[in-house]
């Protein structure tokens, strides 16, 4: 079975240029990074060489590691003008990462424009990724209405990352990470179930963060909603730097199909132990429930956080 990971972040040397020559967020001087709604941020270097990143790549015995944009930058929601030079500088160099790199595609959703997704997904890209508060309502489905029949028109998945956090300066630096995304991940959640999967039937959706743990809400949706808390099977959860006691619970809450794991990387280092330090039902659940459709990592959070 080959290991895979389906979420990491890997800024290419185009991109941080391209950040680079922004004077507005987000952009980096020299290695900080400003994003509206969060406090500077000092990016290790390191964490975006592409040579140490095979070699832990190898170490992780990965035989696909899945690098996205980072959604919470917020250059998704830029204007079109503003949003091209990023996007094509982040497409153009994870196109050409060496294996074991793979790639999502990215888009604009502030203004959609469906004719450039399909032609970036021409080259190769895995799916697309779309920031979580672009899915969070009925209005946010009928915008992103050409992307998402694009997915389904070529069977190519959709991943849900967590997107730009509403800024609170008096906050501690963790907590965009630990409410606003979560908020987002748990609206996107129940936003497709409520708007996304009657449109678009066959399409397949990973959600970052194991959903904002939204699926363990299966009995109050059943009980405040009058219908059933089915499991859904086109929709799938990635555990990012959740740990055993999350990841298990989720596991009870859906099942062994819809749980994929990935590192989040370069802030999670996965531990080398066998079963991964996830616990007896996620143990199963990965090694013998259904093994062939699950996708292999692992997630123990670091010290430190940044966007992603």
């Amino acid at each position: 079975m080959t290991n895979i990971d389906v979420h990491q972040h890997l800024w290419s040397s185009s991109f941080v240029a391209a950040l680079r020559a922004r004077d507005k967020p987000p952009f980096l001087d020299g290695w900080t990074l400003y994003v509206e709604g969060e406090p500077p941020y000092e990016v290790s270097p390191a964490d975006h060489d592409v040579a140490r990143r095979r070699e832990l790549a190898a170490a992780d015995g990965l035989g696909l590691a899945l690098v996205s944009l980072s959604a919470p930058l917020g250059v998704e929601w830029l204007p079109a003008e503003e949003a091209r030079p990023l996007l094509d500088a982040y497409h153009e160099d994870a196109a050409g990462l060496p294996e074991p790199f793979g790639a999502w595609a990215a888009a604009c959703v502030r203004d959609i424009d469906a004719d450039a997704t399909a032609a970036v997904l021409d080259r190769g890209f895995a799916g697309l990724q779309l920031p979580a508060n672009a899915l969070a309502d009925a209005a946010g489905y009928a915008r992103c209405a050409p992307l998402l029949d694009l997915l389904e028109a070529r069977d190519l998945p959709l991943f849900v990352h967590p997107g730009p956090a509403a800024g609170d300066s008096t906050a501690p630096g963790w907590w965009p990470a630990l409410v606003p995304y979560v908020q987002q991940m748990h609206a996107s959640w129940f936003a497709f179930r409520a708007f996304g999967r009657s449109r678009h039937p066959r399409l397949r959706v990973c959600f970052a963060l194991l959903a904002g743990l939204a699926p363990l809400h299966g009995e109050r949706f059943a009980a405040r909603s009058g219908d059933r808390d089915e499991v859904d099977p086109g929709m799938f959860v990635e555990t990012s730097s959740y740990g055993p006691r999350a990841v298990d619970a989720i596991v009870r809450a859906l099942g062994a199909e819809a749980v994929v794991q990935g590192t989040d990387r370069p802030y999670a280092e996965p531990p080398r132990r066998p079963g991964f330090g996830l616990g007896p039902a996620a143990d199963h659940a990965f090694r013998v429930a259904n093994p062939r459709r699950l996708l292999s990592g692992s997630c123990v959070p670091r010290e430190t956080t940044t966007p992603g």
